[in-house]
């Protein structure tokens, strides 16, 4: 409907113009030419004497300065009555073409109505158009006082908060098993939220690329990005991840593929001494670095250009990480609420800790432990220590399921690199509320020196993590006989600042 009456704004405004100037230009007389008909008359009436037509001139060739009838030639009286038939998203859309279009788009009274169509209390009144009566109901005055695009602003922010409500709302039941919320596949399904990455060269050129794959677990989200036209790795700067979401979404249901989104701001990594990190992984193909939080960075071993990005997400915070940020400031969850346990052990116990040690949908460790706990005599050096598995107690010992490996897919290869794999860790704290979660790969490396239970067994590896809230090590022995890998020891170190910020203690 919109787009035949536009068509129909237009065929009149070009009979005007036609009426308006002679056959044979600007410089023509009138005469009785003026009323010839034949499918060259409109054309006719823009051209300048002696002057052929090249192809493609005139109202839907390319713009040609005698031709009134094109899109930006138009009046802005004509043009704000066609922006007034479409919708908020293909308004924004418009917004993009030129400067001139950017301004029209951003025009208060065809905010407005839109603004008062979507967002006015409902009114049980059959005899008009709810929209229109809200509408009309808005003095004149008001939305010409404001500045230009404010109600564009209103309209867009009302429709974030409306999307956070409902994602609020889906994501209120809690697991009492993972203390995670139990939709949150639900919530990430619905809403449309996906990931890309934004590549920023130092001369301030970007490339945006949406992911390729993903992977969904239940305590971590794993996206891919691969392709053969990724930038010169010498040229960038500094990668952004970041979550997108349909700003004009109707929930509940599934929004579009196309169309204007929010970009949230998740993570910001430095690609300046990429290479000068120490290497993950490698195999055949490729090197595997690891940018914190949780990025896998591949490079090509010939070339040494980018072969594939895989960033790995833990689903705490996950949905509200990648909808509530803006482009240039990350979200940061509020601070956890006062404590009212005034016990001296408060916050060195009642810790229950979950971790997967996993690769493409691939589990080779998952286990729960509860109960932790640690004493002031495990304190040293900002840290307190809570001892998961000990390598004296053979009981508390866990087999490992299958090869430890980390696949990875390109369009031209795919391979496995062997001893490596993504750690999910989520540690919940007395009350149940998650405490320090993170999903990162990790690599199994020689142990520098095992313990002499171990060195009996066969030989030992150990995993290292650390971030700013804590460290994980791990220590695993490989039996001679079977091949099987056993994890012996698990002990986690986690920082006396945070407990002090989380508990309000002073330890």
């Amino acid at each position: 409907m919109a787009t035949r009456r536009g068509r129909l704004l237009q065929q009149q405004w070009l009979g005007l113009q036609a009426l308006r100037l002679p056959l044979g230009g600007v410089g023509a007389a009138p005469g009785s030419d003026r009323f010839r008909r034949g499918p060259d008359a409109r054309a006719a009436a823009f051209r300048t004497p002696g002057k052929q037509p090249a192809p493609g001139d005139g109202p839907w060739g390319r713009p040609c300065p005698h031709c009134p009838a094109w899109l930006d030639s138009m009046p802005a009286e004509i043009l704000l009555k066609i922006l007034s038939y479409l919708d908020a998203a293909a308004l924004l859309c418009v917004g993009c073409v030129n400067r001139r279009l950017y301004h029209l788009a951003n025009d208060n009274v065809v905010w407005i109505r839109i603004y008062s169509s979507a967002f006015s209390p409902k009114r049980y009144n059959w005899s008009a158009d709810p929209g229109r009566k809200a509408a009309e109901s808005v003095s004149l005055l008001s939305v010409e006082d404001r500045e230009a695009g404010y109600w564009k602003r209103q309209c867009i922010a009302k429709r974030m908060a409306s999307l956070r409500a409902a994602l609020a709302q889906v994501l209120k039941p809690v697991n009492l098993y993972t203390g995670l919320p139990e939709k949150t596949k639900e919530a990430l399904r619905v809403s449309g939220v996906g990931w890309v990455v934004v590549l920023r060269e130092t001369s301030g050129r970007e490339h945006v690329l949406e992911h390729a794959d993903l992977f969904l677990n239940d305590s971590s989200v794993t996206v891919a990005w691969h392709g053969k036209a990724w930038p010169p790795l010498a040229a960038l700067a500094a990668l952004d991840l970041c979550g997108v979401v349909p700003v004009f979404a109707d929930w509940p249901k599934p929004p579009a593929k196309h169309g204007p989104r929010w970009r949230s701001l998740v993570a910001r990594y430095s690609l300046r001494d990429v290479t000068d990190s120490a290497v993950l992984g490698c195999d055949r193909f490729v090197r595997l670095f690891r940018l914190d939080p949780g990025l896998l960075v591949g490079l090509w071993k010939r070339e040494e250009e980018l072969a594939f990005v895989m960033a790995n997400l833990h689903v705490s915070h996950l949905v509200e990480r990648s909808v509530l940020g803006s482009a240039t400031v990350p979200y940061e969850p509020p601070p956890p609420g006062a404590r009212s346990d005034d016990s001296p052990e408060c916050g060195l116990r009642g810790y229950q800790l979950h971790v997967d040690l996993h690769s493409g949908g691939a589990f080779c460790l998952c286990s729960t432990f509860c109960n932790l706990f640690a004493d002031t005599g495990g304190m040293g050096h900002g840290y307190v220590t809570l001892v998961v598995i000990r390598v004296q107690n053979s009981v508390e010992h866990l087999p490992l399921i299958g090869e430890v490996g980390l696949c990875w897919r390109t369009g031209a290869a795919d391979g496995c690199v062997q001893s490596c794999s993504i750690m999910d860790v989520t540690l919940l704290d007395e009350y149940g509320k998650p405490f320090w979660c993170f999903s990162s790969p990790v690599c199994m490396r020689a142990c520098p020196g095992p313990c002499d239970s171990a060195r009996v067994a066969g030989q030992t590896s150990c995993i290292d993590y650390e971030d700013a809230a804590g460290a994980v090590h791990m220590e695993l022995v490989r039996i001679r006989e079977t091949g099987e890998f056993f994890v012996v020891s698990l002990e986690l170190r986690l920082s006396l600042a945070r407990i002090n910020r989380w508990f309000g203690t002073r330890y």
